[in-house]
């Protein structure tokens, strides 16, 4: 029987190349103090026995783990599995980190935590002791739950904010919610709607205030009513039935509605039919996140396309560049989403004289 061939390790290049296992680390992680000919000696020997650097040899340095750590909130995250919907901003967010980590040698890991949990400190604090990461990109609502951000600059490990405007010393990513919905709104004015609704996300996302306020904004400034035009629902398809049929079924009822998300937009366009009411004929609707689905379901979602993963791999450079000492730009830095038109929205004019 054939002997199971013996992996190569750091000890291995150390030994070939008649050099200490951290020369090998060094060189290994590209640090500026090697020598050039140092450098290639262990490459060599690298090349020649064919190593492939793992984590725990570049970690042997001392400086750097090479892993960064990426927060998901649980209920949320677990409640789409199990519907088994999937989630496609957890989709683009291990897309984007992942690839971007691969560039730099680094490593992504994903946990999901429950912001609304007392104990989310202690839970926390186990995990960064055991994978003590170079960085912790955190995603909403964790964004700006302080008990994070306490427990992190305690331990003074640098994380991002997506979704977040919040500071204090953190690097803080925006997709623009505010002018992306003071652009859906500016759309649907622009079609003829002057009864525009909005279906906002739950008040502890940040995100989901700031994108009631372009809408708001946007509405005020064109001179038009916002007054029992807004209801709020928690993301879930459920909470989009339940405010999409408030305001669908008012006497004076919206001829547009911009939903939240996805889940929402998609249970607008259940109800809207369940009432007899086109889409776009009696109602038209726009969606954010812009996830797979949202093209499939009759009729298909013009919806403002969220640049997830462009803003997890942005999260992943700052993070590195910060445990580098590089500089860093202003903050927040805005990673602008963008209008995909299709077919549900129209104009309310246009389609009652064809109706």
């Amino acid at each position: 029987m054939a002997r199971r061939r013996q992996s190569v390790t750091i000890k291995h290049v150390a030994a070939d190349a008649g050099v200490s296992l951290q020369t090998v680390s060094r060189v290994i992680n590209n640090e500026a103090n090697v020598r050039p000919e140092m450098k290639e000696r262990v490459q060599a020997s690298i090349d020649k026995l064919g190593y492939v650097p793992s984590i725990a040899a570049q970690r042997m340095s001392g400086s750097r783990s090479y892993i960064i750590l990426a927060l998901n909130d649980r209920e949320r995250t677990i409640e789409a599995w199990n519907a088994r919907e999937g989630s496609d901003w957890v989709d683009q967010m291990l897309m984007g980190g992942m690839l971007k980590c691969a560039e730099h040698g680094y490593r992504l890991l994903f946990e999901l935590v429950d912001t609304h949990d007392d104990n989310i400190q202690r839970e926390l604090a186990g995990t960064i002791a055991a994978i003590q990461p170079d960085g912790v990109i955190l995603t909403p609502p964790h964004s700006d739950n302080r008990l994070i951000t306490e427990l992190l600059d305690k331990h003074k490990i640098p994380y991002a904010r997506i979704g977040s405007r919040a500071n204090g010393g953190s690097i803080s990513l925006t997709m623009a919610d505010s002018r992306m919905a003071a652009m859906a709104t500016r759309y649907l004015i622009d079609k003829g709607h002057e009864r525009i609704a909005m279906i906002a996300g739950p008040e502890e996302y940040a995100v989901s205030n700031r994108r009631k306020l372009g809408w708001k904004e946007t509405m005020q400034e064109a001179g038009l009513p916002t007054d029992g035009l807004c209801e709020r629902g928690d993301f879930s398809f459920a909470s989009g039935e339940r405010a999409a049929r408030t305001l669908l079924q008012k006497s004076s009822r919206p001829t547009a509605i911009i939903a939240s998300n996805d889940q929402m937009a998609m249970a607008t366009n259940s109800v809207a039919h369940s009432l007899g009411l086109r889409v776009p004929g009696d109602v038209s609707l726009i969606s954010f996140d812009n996830s797979p689905v949202v093209r499939f379901i009759q009729p298909a979602l013009t919806a403002i396309d969220q640049p997830v993963a462009e803003t997890v791999g942005r999260a992943v450079e700052l993070l590195i560049a910060k445990q580098r000492g590089d500089d860093l730009p202003e903050m927040p830095l805005v990673v602008e989403g963008r209008l995909i038109e299709r077919e549900s929205v129209a104009s309310p004019a246009k389609l009652r004289l064809h109706g």
